[in-house]
């Protein structure tokens, strides 16, 4: 397992301050993944749910990876601050920019916070890459930053990032002041979640709960259903509400049809798809696709849906220690992307595996289980390897200590497979 203490031990090394006396986590992950393109004609994406850390990270672009360029020759715009109010389009952006820039002499790096809020910035921008020797940074809480004119003016000249919340490892590091075993801090995890803002409260459950709905309610009302104009609050709500309930279960949009249906509401299928997308487009929840390991091909029916920080299903009335065991193939989901794999859910015949996961050309097989304490349990989590023919890794992952590891395949304590990036 473990050690706490080697963890604590390399806390002072990851934990920076910022002007406000709340310390954070270097999100070294995210650094060096945007390091190689530093300095390059390629504009920087950063993506991802408000609140999950974006501006913190364009900041630490700044004070982390540009150590050697003079402040002065660094443009830093936050379009959600009082003080950029005024700028609606790419023409007051545009005005903006020569009054900062005009007294600026070489390189100038821009960097731009909620870059959606500016009507036609997508102009801009290309004329930015076009007229000045410079390095441009975007921040967005939309995956839809990354389609239309933007596709179209900057195809092969961005590289876009998406932040998540924080894993159970940084976690750990955030809160290592509570002085609580990995075990006591895991059980908070599984309740509070990853947003980082939730520092503030210290871990105190009532508190981070109300944080966390409000920001739910922000995310939903601001990023859904004004950004896409959304009148049927009631049928969206209620197909929201539906998938937390059901995160990690299979079903399809015709089986949701049903299900309101069952309830004396017609709802069409479209429409439900069509709502589903737009809570993707807004980072709240993900959509994990189905492969057909023997058939080599996409299922398109009967998908899984999982919510970027588990923290917002118990804000909003579910219970996660009730639901334990698909909480827990949350966390995993989640921790496997920031890792930079990608993830499908696979089909043996009629059994499934809970994540196929591929990063650089190698997989990676994951069975994620509450307990393991029954012969039976067991028997169905290692059993459905024997039908996978490769010889990539294959793992089950439970909160059982002891190592129930067979036949090649390896069992690890979850919260230790959570950690081991931060060894």
């Amino acid at each position: 397992m473990v050690n706490l203490s080697t963890i604590v031990e390399s806390v002072s090394k990851t934990i920076i301050e910022r002007h406000d006396d709340m310390s954070y986590i270097l999100r070294k992950k995210y650094l060096n993944k945007i390091k190689p393109f530093i300095d390059k004609p390629i504009v920087k994406v950063i993506t991802g749910m408000r609140r999950v850390g974006k501006s913190i990270l364009l900041k630490m672009i700044q004070s982390e990876l540009l150590t050697d360029v003079p402040s002065s020759n660094i443009i830093y715009i936050n379009l959600e601050s009082a003080q950029y109010l005024s700028v609606k389009n790419d023409f007051d952006l545009q005005q903006l920019i020569m009054k900062r820039s005009q007294q600026i002499e070489g390189k100038i790096y821009f960097f731009f916070d909620e870059i959606q809020l500016v009507t036609h910035w997508e102009r801009v921008i290309n004329a930015l890459r076009v007229d000045y020797d410079c390095d441009i940074y975007l921040t967005g809480s939309n995956s839809k930053l990354l389609s239309g004119e933007l596709a179209t003016l900057l195809a092969g000249r961005y590289v876009s990032f998406e932040v998540l919340p924080f894993t159970f490892g940084e976690f750990v590091d955030l809160y290592q002041n509570l002085n609580l075993s990995i075990q006591e801090l895991f059980q908070l995890y599984i309740k509070i979640g990853g947003m980082p803002p939730l520092h503030y409260f210290n871990g105190e459950e009532e508190s981070s709960f109300k944080y966390l709905n409000d920001i739910y309610n922000t995310v939903v009302v601001k990023d859904v259903l004004e950004y896409n104009s959304i009148r049927d609050v009631d049928v969206f709500n209620r197909i929201l509400l539906f998938c937390l309930d059901n995160i990690g279960q299979s079903f399809s949009a015709n089986s949701l049809r049903k299900y309101f249906m069952s309830e004396n509401r017609k709802v069409s299928v479209d429409t439900i798809l069509n709502y589903l997308n737009f809570c993707q487009a807004a980072y709240l929840l993900k959509k994990v696709p189905r492969y057909d390991s023997v058939g080599k091909k996409l299922l398109t029916v009967e998908e899984k849906y999982y919510v970027t920080d588990h923290g917002f299903r118990q804000a909003v009335g579910f219970s996660n220690v009730a639901s334990i065991e698909r909480i827990l193939e949350n966390i995993v989901y989640i921790e496997l992307l920031s890792r930079g794999f990608q993830v499908q859910v696979g089909r043996i015949n009629n059994q499934e595996i809970d994540f196929i996961a591929t990063r650089q050309g190698e997989t990676e097989y994951y069975q994620v289980s509450y307990l393991l304490a029954g012969e039976d349990t067991r028997r169905r989590e290692f059993g459905v390897y024997r039908l996978v023919k490769d010889n990539y890794p294959k793992y089950v992952l439970s909160m059982d200590t002891m190592n129930f590891s067979q036949e090649g395949i390896i069992h690890k304590y979850l919260p230790d497979f959570l950690l081991e990036e931060n060894a």
